[in-house]
């Protein structure tokens, strides 16, 4: 499973200049610059409503990107959720662990960006034409979706993490249950073979008579053990 790995965009914005400084390479502002590089339609459309407009469009693609990378962690809890309860709960600690790691951080990321997004929209306002100012919106609104996904993303991988220690407990106490009875079965059987196999003589000592009626008591015992754990569905 792969880690998200989280990457910072400094950007200043000027009445008639943006700057973008990527501490690593952005594919959503790379193609978007490069898109305008060999469209010149686009190009006059983006820069000819001022710097805000462009950084608008730069953030548009930037949280659009988030989207999809939400539909793959979406995808991993069903799967995560179909290997639980296919009985690979063992298998799957580490991919909720994982899957859990990446929300996590996923979080640590946004949580941030939600403020930033409220006093930037605020700012914004005096590099956009009056008829642009509610474009800043969409990208709030965009946030608080991928906030509410993470959180719902977030309650399911505890309930999936749960769940799975559950199948894994109940597995174990079967497990457990059934050594258990087992024990439970040998006790006797065991105090039988220790009694008679004292050096002492006792009625039918050194027959063959003697042999099966005490190998007849000990299956007797047994069976009417595993009978009474079964009535008690123990077994």
């Amino acid at each position: 499973m792969q880690r998200l790995n989280a990457a910072e965009l400094d950007s200043f914005v000027g009445q008639d200049y943006l700057v973008t400084l990527p501490n690593v390479e952005l594919l959503p502002v790379t193609r978007l610059f490069r898109r305008c590089e060999e469209d010149e339609a686009l190009r006059d459309q983006l820069f000819s409503k001022g710097s805000g407009y462009l950084f608008y469009h730069v953030l548009d693609d930037l949280f659009d990107y988030c989207f999809p990378i939400l539909d793959k962690i979406a995808y991993k809890l069903d799967s995560i959720e179909d290997d639980v309860f296919e009985g690979r709960s063992e298998e799957v600690v580490r991919d909720i662990s994982d899957a859990k790691q990446e929300i996590i951080s996923y979080r640590k990321i946004i949580k941030p960006e939600r403020a930033t997004l409220r006093v930037l929209e605020r700012q914004i306002e005096r590099f956009l034409p009056e008829e642009l100012e509610l474009y800043f919106d969409d990208i709030v609104d965009a946030a608080e979706r991928i906030w509410d996904l993470l959180d719902n993303h977030k309650e399911v991988v505890e309930a999936l993490e749960d769940t799975n220690e559950s199948v894994i407990s109940h597995r174990q106490n079967r497990v457990l249950l059934v050594l258990t009875i087992v024990s439970v079965i040998l006790l006797p059987l065991t105090l039988i073979t220790g009694l008679f196999g004292m050096n002492v003589k006792f009625p039918g000592f050194d027959t063959a008579r003697a042999f099966w009626i005490i190998c007849g008591t000990m299956l007797a015992i047994a069976v009417s053990l595993i009978a009474y754990f079964r009535s008690r569905r123990w077994l």
